[in-house]
């Protein structure tokens, strides 16, 4: 799909105007001095307006993988990349820092796009629903209608078993079930349900409506007009080619009492298309200077149609690239890591990335997902989250380490705790920038659940985190319009994650060995947190052994993850005395609060 026009005009004008920090944006107390060097250029250069921008076009497209939509989304994060400075990698020159490439992929069978979307009940002049208000109302797979739409009237099937179709006789009627079925976790139940679709169809009827129970956080008695999205649905009969649209639960309401004073006609429109059309991923990079193979590889998946869910990612990356980009031309980086941006299927692109390619995956270093990272928190309900790797939390849950709505994902043992310093590092990142910009911009940390594009780096042993809000009322349904994105929260999250790279790809023994007294201090507080909890509960229970397991295992933890902190150094630097003396902090801490135990 073409994207010059009006939306590219803009976005020129937009990158090339100064920034202006609002009184909210500047700092109020430094983060960290010691990383100062950076956050200080980003703090001045990254925009969450820009990264606003590109989220808001990403938004108005349907976006199944390798659709127009996706296409138009993948795009236009070139043409930013262009305008920022990086260059086709096919045609780069070995001085070339900033580079981009597009790798294409077939895809099995046709790809599915949706154009639009309505149906008026006879003799109404609104439309029940409306494509431009109801971005789901059509499951993947749904066909067209023929050209001018389609006129039928509506019957009521109840749970659309073979004895209530026959009973309707729907040939050249549109079904209709308010009755959900299926579904799994995070998504909606019922929708285009292929049993029901497929023996409408094969009676003859043109169309089907069909209603979805929405999980509890999308509170779907207070959102009533919110449909949820549901791919791979509708089955692909060349010669029924049956529309399906869902409704929502406002939608439902209508039906049922027009329904309930006779027969009900209905006119629909639906524009669809299947196409052969190959799956693309954008892979834009900035080439280490001291060792290219070394990287820290950030993934935002385009598919999804959502706002929040992923254009916020889509967006708040592109700007990320282009904050970089700035900063390596003004000399105030120089990256000796590669820093890697992945735009494509989610999980796909990142397992892709890692397993294609044995040579590069042992380079990777450090992964982030960028993920829901925009929320206008006080519309969604939603909170910033770091979704950890896999520490003592993901065993013992308890304290402010809570499992979201979404769920605690695989359960793990002790034996998977993996001791690493990665997610205080990142969570800090984060807390500076709160702190840096008044304080309140809320921080908080949950235990490793897995499902987006953080998975694959943890699967292959890769330290990585995912970048997230949760709870979110709009989660995959189509009331994740732009008004539910914020351009500040946009902003803090994208400070912190290109914080984070800027500093690990660096390499400097000094900002290793700021990490580790850093990492100590935090390591000290954890440990005095865990103690407060652990005498709580051994007040209610003085037999409760495994108190004393947890407060070891964070101990241990900590003190295993410090003697991983010289891995950011590059080339590799000796730093044991350091290493040493920040364990003995956490020993003599772990060790302080154990003694609290026994009394």
């Amino acid at each position: 799909m073409n994207v010059s026009g009006r939306w590219w005009r803009s976005a020129v004008v937009l990158l090339a105007t100064p920034i202006v920090l609002s009184a909210q944006s500047r700092s109020s107390r430094a983060p960290n001095p010691a990383y100062a060097s950076i956050t200080g250029p980003i703090a001045k250069t990254l925009s969450g307006q820009h990264a606003y921008a590109t989220t808001d076009y990403v938004q108005q497209f349907y976006r199944n993988p390798a659709s127009r939509g996706f296409d138009a989304s993948i795009d236009t994060v070139v043409h930013l990349l262009v305008a920022a400075g990086y260059v086709p990698e096919a045609s780069a020159s070995s001085s070339d820092r900033l580079t981009y490439r597009i790798e294409s992929r077939p895809t099995n069978g046709l790809v599915w796009s949706p154009l639009g979307a309505s149906i008026t009940l006879q003799g109404r002049k609104s439309p029940l629903e409306l494509w431009a208000t109801n971005h789901n109302m059509l499951p993947s797979g749904s066909w067209s209608t023929p050209a001018g739409g389609v006129d039928a009237e509506i019957v009521n099937v109840g749970g659309g078993s073979d004895a209530d179709l026959d009973q309707a006789n729907v040939r050249g009627k549109i079904i209709y079930s308010e009755t959900p079925g299926g579904g799994g976790r995070g998504r909606a139940r019922g929708g285009a349900s292929p049993g029901i679709v497929a023996r409408a169809a094969q009676r003859g009827a043109v169309g089907a409506l069909l209603g979805q129970a929405l999980p509890g956080y999308n509170q779907q008695q207070k959102n009533r007009t919110a449909i949820n999205f549901q791919t791979n649905n509708v089955p692909y009969d060349t010669t029924a080619k049956i529309f399906v649209i869902n409704v929502s639960l406002a939608a439902r309401d209508t039906l049922n009492a027009a329904l309930a004073h006779g027969p009900v006609r209905a006119h629909v429109q639906t524009e669809t298309v299947f196409e052969t059309r190959p799956e693309r991923t954008l892979v834009a990079e900035i080439r280490g200077s001291v060792a290219p193979q070394e990287r820290f590889v950030y993934s935002a998946h385009v598919q999804e149609p959502g706002a929040n869910d992923n254009a916020t990612g889509v967006g708040l990356l592109a700007e990320m690239a282009r904050t970089a980009a700035v900063m390596l031309k003004a000399h105030q980086i120089d990256p000796a890591r590669t820093i890697t941006m992945l735009w494509g299927v989610e999980i796909q692109q990142t397992q892709r990335y890692i397993r294609e390619d044995s040579a590069r995956a042992k380079g990777i270093k450090w992964g982030m997902s960028l993920d829901m990272v925009g929320e206008n928190t006080a519309l969604t309900g939603g909170t910033f989250l770091i979704e950890k790797m896999p520490d003592p939390s993901k065993i013992w849950v308890r304290g402010e380490d809570q499992h979201t709505e979404w769920g605690a994902g695989q359960p793990m043992t002790a034996k998977d705790i993996w001791a690493y310093w990665y997610n205080d590092f990142v969570k800090q990142r984060c807390v500076d920038e709160s702190e840096a910009t008044g304080g309140s911009w809320v921080v908080k940390a949950n235990p490793y659940e897995g499902g987006s594009d953080h998975t694959p780096f943890i699967q292959a042993r890769i330290p990585g985190v995912l970048m997230w809000h949760f709870t979110d009322q709009h989660y995959h349904d189509d009331l994740d319009r732009i008004n539910m994105v914020s351009a500040a929260e946009l902003q803090h999250v994208g400070r912190c994650a290109l914080a984070t790279s800027l500093i690990l790809t660096s390499g400097k023994a000094e900002y290793a060995k700021a990490a580790l007294d850093e990492l100590a201090g935090i390591a000290e507080r954890r440990i005095d947190a865990e103690g407060a909890l652990s005498r709580a509960a051994l007040a209610s229970n003085p037999a409760d052994s495994t108190q004393r397991t947890i407060i070891e295992a964070w101990r241990d933890y900590y003190v295993t993850a410090l003697s991983k902190v010289p891995d950011m150094t590059l080339p590799h630097q000796d730093l044991t005395a350091e290493v040493t003396a920040a364990q003995a902090r956490v020993t003599r801490k772990g060790d302080a609060v154990l003694e609290t135990l026994k009394r």
